[in-house]
């Protein structure tokens, strides 16, 4: 029944819509024009697509390179609370786009109030997620969203219903959506080829470091600490919860199920084509690192369905990783299993598949965005597939934070008749920072 490799089927019918754009985008990119689809699309906007990206430390200076060096953008300007991260990623991106130097704010508020601005790329720490897209979408500005896309599960019901009432394009940053290697491996599975797919398993393993014992301290010149914790609640300056670490601190992040894990279980649900599950429980601790951090550094989720399972495991002081790949999915077939990250994918068991990255995954992403701000089509990746994926990190960490097993509501994907986990469910915003009217 399966063909020998991946490359022995026709492309066509091999990858999904998502996948056949991704790969237009990355020819485009390539020849210096931007197709979509089966062809080339006229843009209705006159002019580069004007961005502003607001967080640029590490993958906000990632996203702000890749959007220069993309035809017909223009980076139009950066924000981030630390002002001292600006004047190099600055001169570096007006060195991409033709030496257009983009405009510097500390402040949000200002780079929103530009009407000259098309889109913003949010990359902050996921706290201020929501929040800030929520704003952005106020100002009449299209949104690429980091993941998750929010920090709690009420977010999750605002943000759509504030997409859809503003009727502005919100793209996540789910970048496997856009790889035609990952299109191809969920074919494979669709086509029927590893026969009935009961489990998906998803993980990351790494060998991380601690983050050490802090102390209070004076805030750093150059850095607005208020802004930076917006919608957290205040306390004193701690120079060990900010940067990469903020995200190992539920005040801030989800831990690793925020950081890779919504990326991994996000392809184990397109994987399988389920949404919410029926219930999510889950064991682990601290057991590994003697520092500030709050988050599990060993952790394992199950997340029940109907006829199928989906199972998280991080553990963050190993060196040994499943398969021998460091984040990845595994969807359990009848007749064989398939492998399935970044670098790429194959079957181990009776039927033979095979496929090779193709093209910049970042890139393309981003590229599918931009034309969708463009063309004012539909993005890549729904805001819903965003925020459910979501939702399986924030149930995750509720279920292992409660100690018990939590049983979903699939109308609204909160706890079913589960008082006791009210408490854990919303982030409520310090004043004066509130969702925008």
């Amino acid at each position: 029944m399966a063909e020998s490799s991946a490359s022995s089927l026709n492309r066509r019918q091999f990858l999904g819509s998502s996948a056949r754009q991704a790969a237009s985008m990355a020819a485009g990119v390539a020849a210096g024009v931007v197709p979509w689809g089966e062809e080339a699309v006229a843009s209705p906007l006159p002019g580069p697509v004007t961005v502003g990206v607001i967080g640029v430390r590490q993958q906000g200076g990632q996203i702000a390179r890749a959007l220069a060096r993309l035809p017909g953008v223009q980076v139009a300007a950066l924000c981030d609370v630390d002002s001292t991260q600006l004047p190099g990623l600055a001169q570096e991106v007006a060195g991409l786009q033709a030496g257009v130097l983009p405009r510097t704010h500390v402040d949000f508020r200002q780079l929103l109030a530009d009407p000259t601005l098309q889109a913003v790329a949010i990359a902050t720490p996921d706290h201020w997620h929501a929040l800030l897209a929520a704003h952005a979408l106020r100002a009449g500005k299209d949104v690429y969203l980091e993941t998750p896309v929010t920090h709690s599960l009420e977010e999750g019901d605002q943000l759509l219903r504030l997409a859809r009432e503003t009727g502005r394009i919100v793209q996540g940053a789910l970048v496997q959506r856009s790889g035609p290697h990952f299109a191809q491996a969920i074919e494979f599975l669709r086509q029927g080829h590893l026969g009935r797919v009961h489990q998906a398993r998803a993980w990351t393993v790494h060998q991380r470091k601690g983050i050490g014992r802090g102390t209070e301290g004076a805030v750093p010149a150059g850095l607005d600490y208020d802004l930076w914790l917006g919608p957290a609640p205040a306390r004193p300056f701690q120079a060990n919860r900010l940067h990469a670490n903020w995200r190992w601190f539920w005040d801030y992040g989800s831990g690793e199920l925020g950081n890779w894990g919504v990326q991994m279980l996000d392809l184990a649900r397109w994987g399988l084509g389920v949404g919410l599950p029926l219930q999510v429980s889950a064991s682990g601790g601290k057991f590994h690192f003697n520092d500030d951090q709050q988050t599990p550094d060993t952790l394992q989720v199950q997340y029940q369905y109907p006829q199928q399972t989906i199972t998280w495991e991080h553990r963050l002081w190993s060196p040994h990783a499943p398969e021998g790949r460091s984040a990845a999915v595994a969807f359990e077939g009848e007749r064989g299993t398939l492998l399935v990250d970044r670098g790429g994918w194959k079957v181990q068991g009776g039927v033979a598949g095979v496929g090779q990255p193709t093209g910049d995954l970042l890139a393309l992403h981003l590229g599918a965005f931009v034309e969708s701000v463009r063309t004012r089509g539909t993005p890549v990746v729904s805001l819903e597939d965003c925020v459910t994926s979501s939702v399986l990190c924030h149930l995750g960490c509720l279920a292992y934070r409660l100690g018990r097993s939590v049983n979903v509501d699939l109308q609204t994907g909160r706890p079913r008749n589960d008082p006791s986990a009210e408490r854990l469910l919303t982030s409520p915003y310090r004043a004066p920072w509130q969702w925008p009217a």
